[in-house]
């Protein structure tokens, strides 16, 4: 049972280590900005990582996602992976990124598998060769463990042990685990954003020895990266037949801001960008939307402003509603529950969207 620091107000719905209701967070008073702060700052403690993006007066200015830091000598940034050496920024790039993969069976159990050429008729011909689930291959997920944002309720929070320091791999490394068998590579984490230009060069490296092989190249992505950075991911899911996943975390950005440390507004434009190039590839879909249900913060009323959103943009784009699993920070709430499942599901068919699912079926209490 947690309590909201602000209006003391008690629930199951509210988790003890951010300490706030939505209500409050969404009134966006100096004390509720204060008090997430102050939460983000705790988890981030226990990896190193900053607990704000750096604004050194001194320091060099990294432009790879929306928290544009500006990092001292000898100092990382916010997602721990980029740093100064010496007056130099490294890290993230195809010579050193904090990366691991494996190679998943397909079809899998990705959030777009309902879209995808890896596990149905989407794309045939020629973006697969099977009209139904490409059995017998595999995707490559690629697993960045460093992120743009730091989400209270990650799923996979234990990636932040490898932000600062851990293994080191180059493009060209990964790129070599493209085998004859893998059919996708899939660049999810933690987040590629702030890795972008290793997860870029590994793509084509990977696309230019695949020998008239499918290969697609997808995304599952925060949508924090620059313009630039989009617009070359984009390029290589169209032309490959891959498919490009936003997670819409929060319509409102107090909110946003509260449980993931950073603002949704550079998402929400590089989302309505891309909606622009839903036209050029209808099948498979290049640009799919999702949102995790946390109980008590994302609810029927940002789901509905979220799908309102989609569907001025483009009613086609896929939208994944995606049940929440107690975890990290917030291993203190409750499952996403059948009844918040459902009037989310509701919201969005309303707001116009005509493809939309309830993903995790399993999970739902």
């Amino acid at each position: 049972m947690g309590e909201c620091a602000i209006c003391h107000s008690k629930s199951a719905q509210i988790s003890d280590a951010l300490g706030l209701c939505a209500a409050c967070i969404m009134a966006d008073t100096p004390q509720a900005r204060r008090t997430a702060a102050a939460a983000h700052a705790r988890a981030r403690g226990r990896f190193q990582l900053p607990p704000r993006p750096p604004r050194a007066r001194q320091g060099i200015r990294c432009r790879r996602c929306i928290n544009s830091c500006r990092i001292d000598t000898g100092q990382v940034g916010y997602c721990g992976v980029r740093s100064n050496q010496q007056g130099r920024l490294t890290g993230g790039d195809a010579g050193s990124a904090a990366v691991q993969w494996y190679h998943d069976p397909l079809p899998t159990n990705c959030v777009a598998d309902w879209v995808c050429p890896a596990s149905g008729p989407a794309g045939y011909p020629e973006f697969t060769d099977t009209r139904g689930p490409e059995h017998g291959y595999f995707n490559l997920a690629v697993f960045y463990e460093a992120c743009s944002f730091d989400c209270l309720f990650c799923q996979n929070w234990h990636f932040k042990a490898h932000s600062v320091s851990g293994p080191r791999h180059s493009a060209s490394e990964l790129a070599a685990a493209a085998d004859r068998q893998t059919r996708c590579i899939c660049f999810f984490g933690g987040d590629p954003s702030c890795q972008m230009d290793h997860a870029l060069a590994a793509a084509r490296l990977a696309r230019g020895r695949r020998n008239n092989r499918h290969l697609r190249i997808c995304w599952e992505t925060n949508g924090s990266m620059s313009r630039a950075a989009l617009e070359e991911m984009a390029e290589l899911s169209l032309e490959s037949g891959g498919g490009i996943k936003f997670d819409l975390k929060a319509w409102d950005d107090s909110l946003h801001r509260a449980l993931c440390g950073v603002s949704n507004r550079r998402t929400l434009k590089n989302f309505e960008y891309l909606s622009g190039w839903t036209s050029r590839r209808p099948d498979p879909p290049l640009l799919i939307a999702s949102s995790l249900l946390v109980p008590g913060y994302v609810d029927a009323d940002q789901v509905g402003r979220i799908a309102e959103f989609i569907a001025r943009l483009d009613p086609a784009i896929p939208y994944a509603l995606l049940a929440f699993h107690p975890a990290f920070q917030m291993s203190d709430l409750p499952v996403t529950s059948r009844q918040q499942a459902m009037a989310c599901l509701a919201a969005a068919e309303g707001a116009g969207l005509g493809r939309v699912r309830i993903g995790n079926l399993h999970l739902l209490a």
